[in-house]
């Protein structure tokens, strides 16, 4: 108390400096999370809030995960929820499909997306088109989540992206996330999801740390599947991309900035369902648009959002359009396939000098959708 009292009685400069000198009082720093930490946060959350959610794969459960994604959680959770299997990403990858139609709610991780391949059949026939055959009665939520795309000295067999792979097939959704604020957001939308949802992670980017923004820190905090988000706003080009490449994509903006150039940098975070309205409406205002990726170009993840582009009518004075198969299911009956292709072609034919050609060329015949919502997005 005589201390305090002593401090009352001096001037309010003088007690200000002598608080800042005894308490060494510093601006808080912004909390940073390596990606890796980041999915582990979020499946923790996610293994707390429901019951139903638990983990299997190749060493997650006493070795922590080959990338040490999954740090801590068999101690935590146990042998019935954090599960060592064989090496067998047919066998495992089975066992999770069964499970999420049993009503569980499986994370099947693979060590690396290219070993994928081995459980192909089960993510395809078995995961993505089931909620179909079974007319929408039988929904399988699990998520297959792992390292893809290029690493350091891994070698041809594993450095495949898989992101047009899986973004090419119905009934999945495929999410890529950059920062650890994606890798939460993401996984934790991705494991409360009723359908099967990729997860492409990149194991360059496991160690990397980012400012984890206060919201991203909440045990709701969840990103929407199907939402890109503008990593950097410009004027002059637009520049999309995903995963690791985001980063390169910024760098390279930072550089064309110091002469003149503004780009605007998308991160799509999404692959499947693909927010083509956010890209859209940056190309619309830059008139420019460069795509990056870090897989293969040819039908490629760049080459659907330039043929979307160009399908989609932003500019009046570009006529060409996409030609694509029938949308509905997996009808490809010789009658439906002729009168969609004479359609498109009395569309071309009437249409591609007048104003209304985009508007046209937009009306999708009856029966060209499918009746499952969201199934073919």
């Amino acid at each position: 108390m005589a201390a305090v009292s002593g401090l009352v009685r001096r001037p309010l400069r003088e007690v200000s400096g002598l608080l800042k000198r005894r308490f060494h009082w510093t601006a808080p720093t912004a909390l940073q999370v390596t990606v890796r930490d980041a999915i582990n946060q979020g499946m923790d959350e996610e293994l707390e809030r429901d019951e139903k959610v638990f983990l299997l794969g190749e060493e997650v459960a006493q070795y922590d995960g080959a990338y040490k994604v999954s740090r801590g959680l068999w101690k935590k959770y146990g042998d019935k929820r954090i599960i060592d299997t064989p090496i067998s990403e047919m066998g495992f990858a089975g066992i999770a499909v069964g499970a999420a139609m049993a009503g569980l709610r499986p994370i099947c991780e693979f060590m690396t997306f290219n070993f994928s391949m081995q459980a192909i059949d089960q993510v395809i026939n078995s995961a993505a088109k089931t909620y179909y055959m079974s007319g929408g009665l039988q929904p399988v939520p699990i998520v297959f989540r792992g390292p893809n795309g290029a690493s350091a000295g891994v070698a041809a067999q594993h450095s495949q992206c898989f992101a047009a792979w899986y973004g090419h097939c119905p009934g999945l959704k495929v999410v890529s996330p950059w920062n650890s604020e994606d890798a939460k957001g993401l996984i934790k939308s991705a494991i409360r999801d009723n359908n099967p949802v990729v997860v492409l992670e990149n194991e360059l980017m496991y160690g990397v740390p980012f400012e984890f923004p206060p919201e991203a820190q909440s045990k709701d905090f969840l990103i929407p599947i199907g939402k890109a988000k503008i990593e950097r706003q410009g004027t002059h080009i637009t520049v999309v991309s995903h995963s690791r490449p985001v980063g390169h994509c910024l760098e390279a903006a930072a550089v064309l900035s110091k002469e003149g150039v503004e780009c605007e940098v998308i991160n799509m975070r999404t692959i499947r369902p693909m927010d083509m309205e956010t890209i859209e409406a940056s190309v619309m205002k830059t008139n420019h648009l460069v795509t990056v990726e870090g897989g293969w170009p040819q039908f490629g993840v760049g080459a659907e959002i330039c043929a979307r582009i160009m399908e989609g009518g932003l500019w009046e004075n570009v006529p060409g359009f996409m030609s694509e198969g029938y949308r509905d299911k997996n009808d490809f009956k010789p009658e439906v396939t002729a009168e969609v292709g004479k359609w498109r072609i009395s569309v071309c034919d009437k249409h591609s000098s007048e104003e209304d050609f985009w508007r046209a060329t937009s009306e999708i015949p009856e029966g060209g959708e499918t009746s499952a919502e969201g199934f073919w997005n």
